[in-house]
């Protein structure tokens, strides 16, 4: 209910900006489903392994004829249908406020329909890499506090990763120590970097989406997550539980 009555906020909230109204409405709809999928996938991602580990769900569980992986997966793809299924009712509730504002005010620029359906989709795409990232973490971890924090930190390392690389690789970061040059860029490698998945700018605006821009980071998004759940399953299996 809350998160409805904030989409209905939206067309008000826009109104602020008197040329682009439209681009308005667009940005705090990305950023409202952004910032909500964020929650669900730090807490869900987080706390799921930890919590089903900390109440003994997992030792009846693991009793039964499955294995470790199987119950780790099983488990990730449950709160990924939960992300993806948040994904579309939120997505859904932000296309009827910008269609609102559109209507209301026409904008400048035809609104790009695909482009917004798009950058909804890599969002979620970005944050079942975050799940992902936590399940890894908790894998780990006998606490909630790797898991959620730690998952909370590379999210925003992998976010400003991005610049910080450009940063250093320009005529303005030429005068920067090798050695800080170098760690940032091992960092750059290391962590999961989301920027590729932020198509806002392409949605408010109105720009041409690049093909091999969205192949190329639909298939980094599926090696990492493969990676990445590998490892989970990996150190979970081997993981002595008391």
């Amino acid at each position: 209910m809350v998160i409805s009555s904030l989409f209905l906020v939206i067309p008000a909230i826009s109104n602020i900006s008197i040329r682009q109204i439209s681009e308005m409405s667009i940005s705090l709809s990305l950023s409202l489903v952004s910032f909500v999928l964020l929650l669900l996938a730090v807490f869900l991602g987080g706390t799921t392994l930890w919590r089903d580990i900390e109440r003994r769900y997992t030792y009846s569980v693991l009793g039964l004829p499955i294995s470790r992986s199987d119950y780790l997966l099983g488990r990730f793809f449950g709160v990924t249908l939960c992300l993806i299924l948040a994904s579309i009712v939120l997505s859904l509730g932000a296309l009827i406020a910008i269609t609102m504002v559109a209507n209301a005010y026409p904008p400048d620029r035809p609104i790009m329909w695909l482009n917004i359906a798009m950058a909804f989709s890599f969002d979620t795409l970005k944050y079942i890499l975050l799940v992902a990232l936590a399940f890894l973490f908790s894998s780990i971890s006998t606490s909630f506090f790797l898991p959620v924090f730690g998952t909370i930190s590379f999210f925003w390392l992998g976010t400003v990763s991005q610049q910080v690389y450009d940063y250093l690789h320009s005529p303005l970061g030429a005068a920067t120590s090798p050695v800080v040059r170098n760690a940032a860029t091992l960092l750059y490698y290391v962590i999961p970097n989301f920027t590729p998945f932020n198509l806002k700018s392409q949605a408010i605006y109105s720009l041409n989406l690049s093909l091999n821009g969205v192949w190329l980071t639909s298939g980094y998004f599926v090696l990492l997550v493969t990676i990445l759940l590998t490892l989970a399953c990996t150190i979970f299996s081997r993981r002595e539980f008391q």
